[in-house]
């Protein structure tokens, strides 16, 4: 009798509550929703039906033959969510059943040797991988002190690293050196486009003494000779809407590409050649050289390539005083120089899907690419920055 009468208190008190839970409108399209989720954990989707149902005065035997749950589980949901909100409600009450037994000054004894190199303590390898890491902390855990470490697995470790958001696995790339004369050297490039753009507009025309020509130059070394293993098979309508090719190739070598473009004009000035030294950048200076008149300065932007300042280099300018002006942008900042998006349109036009036979076939190709380029040239212009610029 006694527990019967418990019982009917139990259910009459859950009773005088159903009143007591209402769900906002935002709350009730959040449990809506929920309730119907294919990819959310199944015991959330449970608990927000329970909820739903019971705001909608569904009766606890309802619940359970509807949702297909017990009856404790039900009257726990509820509880929670009348007692600290709707989220309360769906989500697991967490309490820490024992002291941990992982010690902070264990924890950072594993940071400390996460934040090191496997090489500062003796062993081979560069980076720590997760299992690397685990077997030397139950190694040499007990030696410092943390024999509640010597246990410890991989997912152990991992869960202590990322709690601080260490990584020793991975590697983030910076530049370490950077041009102490960055923004000087930046500004000097950008003055000379800014005057290009200005001659080119008419603002300054025949009052210079000499006319000035400017030449973006650089170099694309590494392009590949590639060669079939199999012929291309070509587009068939309504079977192949590409050109279809194996995905084996031939490799022939490589050439470099030395090339200029003149800023004015877009005139390309270009040479394939096997390698890059003085001896083919002279080879370069000398055809814009011939080409432009002899009165003119010919201004060349370009980095601070070994073959660009070398001693033959500088011999042949000196047989040719007044005639070149170089300006040179400053170490790893290769983007400032506009000859760059010519090497990229070329990459992706011309060479991404080039076959050859030969690395004769390639420089014959690229030849003829480059003739096609002139017979139509394209301006390449620096728009980014030249209205603010400031004038020493």
């Amino acid at each position: 009798m006694i527990f019967f009468q418990l019982l009917m208190g139990v259910i009459m008190a859950r009773k005088t509550m159903r009143a007591a839970l209402v769900l906002t409108t935002e709350h009730r399209a959040m449990l809506t929703e929920l309730a119907g989720s294919r990819t959310a954990p199944m015991r959330e989707v449970e608990r927000a039906k329970i909820l739903v149902g019971y705001a909608d005065g569904a009766s606890i035997s309802d619940l359970m033959r509807r949702i297909g749950v017990g009856r404790p589980m039900i009257y726990k949901c509820i509880d929670k969510a009348l007692a600290a909100g709707v989220g309360a409600g769906l989500k697991d009450t967490y309490h820490r059943p024992h002291e941990p037994e992982i010690t902070d000054e264990a924890k950072a004894w594993v940071v400390s040797l996460a934040c090191t190199k496997p090489t500062a303590h003796g062993l081979a390898a560069e980076l720590w991988s997760i299992s690397a890491l685990a077997r030397f902390v139950g190694e040499h855990a007990a030696q410092a002190g943390h024999p509640r470490l010597t246990q410890a697995g991989k997912s152990t470790v991992w869960r202590i690293l990322n709690e601080h958001d260490i990584k020793p696995h991975k590697i983030r790339y910076y530049l370490e050196r950077r041009d102490p004369e960055f923004d000087r050297k930046m500004q000097d490039v950008l003055l000379v486009y800014r005057d290009v753009s200005l001659y080119t507009e008419g603002a300054v025309h025949d009052g210079r003494p000499n006319p000035i020509y400017t030449v973006s130059v650089d170099e694309k070394p590494g392009v590949q000779a590639l060669g079939l293993t199999a012929p291309d098979l070509p587009p068939v309508p309504g079977k192949a809407a590409t050109v279809s090719r194996d995905y084996e190739y031939v490799r022939h070598g490589t050439v470099s590409i030395l090339a200029g473009i003149d800023l004015n004009s877009g005139h390309i000035f270009a040479r394939t050649e096997d390698r890059h030294r003085s001896v083919e950048f002279i080879a370069l200076l000398k055809d814009i050289d011939a080409y432009y008149p002899a009165d003119a300065i010919i201004r060349l932007v370009l980095d601070n390539h070994s073959a660009h300042i070398s001693k033959e280099t500088r011999a042949y300018l000196a047989t040719r005083p007044n005639r070149f002006a170089f300006t040179f942008t400053p170490k790893h900042g290769s983007w400032l120089n506009l000859v760059e998006a010519f090497f990229g349109k070329l990459a992706r036009t011309m060479l991404r899907g080039l076959r050859v036979a030969s690395k004769a076939e390639l420089k014959a190709r690229l030849e003829q690419h480059l003739d096609e380029l002139n017979a139509e040239p394209v301006v390449f212009h620096w728009k980014y920055g030249l209205e603010s610029l400031a004038v020493a």
